[in-house]
């Protein structure tokens, strides 16, 4: 095969792809075909760290409202997201990849506690590390989590796997006349107002020059394209 373009990415996968058709929940054909994909990369020798998000099960303010306290509301998003993630290391255990879970939150009886350095070890000896929690602080998103641990990391990319396959001018399903991108810039996407992340997400990784693809995953093996450094999606740089 190719070889890869980035030797670390830490791959955001949205927690709504992990649900499949049935948008709630796990559907475990879909993780499955990720975590073959995943396999493949780290064969490759791609250092792979993941953040995944937890909207399949609870997305804090949205499903919150005004019903809620922000910050309780936000907890129990981060509390979706480590759902996900044991999800995702029993797929990859199940295939003979070694895994390891870190949460932003302490809950040592199923995860390690987020350490950086040990982080660092796990994926320098090929183990995938799924990080849990976003960042640990209600406020922020798990697209911040993702590229924030993307920076203290130090990975080559982030590689966002979403519903959509790229980023567009407006949103495909309401304007039949929106425009995919094939690349933009962080400043086109702050001064558009580009549904990619949010804007702190943004920052972040134009303040550290991380570049983005952005890519569907209801193609997986976009995610070993996006690795080799294909022309896959969108490109933020």
């Amino acid at each position: 095969m190719n070889e890869p373009k980035y030797k670390r990415v830490l791959l955001k996968i949205s927690g709504e792809a992990l649900a499949g058709g049935a948008h709630r929940g796990l559907d475990f054909d879909v993780i499955g075909k990720v975590c073959d994909v995943i396999k493949q990369c780290v064969e490759a020798g791609v250092q792979v760290g993941i953040v995944v998000g937890g909207g399949n099960f609870w997305r804090g303010v949205k499903d919150g409202g005004d019903r809620m306290e922000r910050t309780r509301a936000d907890h129990m998003g981060m509390l979706a997201t480590v759902i996900n993630c044991l999800a995702l290391a029993d797929s990859l255990e199940q295939r003979g990849v070694e895994v390891r879970v870190q949460t932003a939150i302490e809950m040592s009886r199923i995860a390690e506690p987020y350490i950086r350095g040990k982080a660092i070890r796990h994926l320098e000896k090929g183990r995938v590390v799924i990080f849990g929690c976003g960042t640990g602080n209600p406020f922020f998103s798990t697209d911040t989590g993702a590229v924030l641990r993307a920076a203290l990391i130090g990975a080559d990319a982030v590689l966002l796997a979403k519903n959509v396959d790229g980023v567009y001018s407006a949103d495909p399903k309401k304007d039949p006349n929106a425009v995919r991108f094939d690349s933009l810039t962080y400043e086109e996407v702050l001064e558009k107002r580009l549904a990619v992340m949010d804007s702190t997400a943004t920052c972040i990784a134009m303040d550290n020059r991380i570049p983005i693809k952005v890519f569907a995953l209801r193609e997986p093996e976009n995610i070993l394209r996006a690795a080799r450094g294909e022309t896959v999606g969108t490109l933020v740089h």
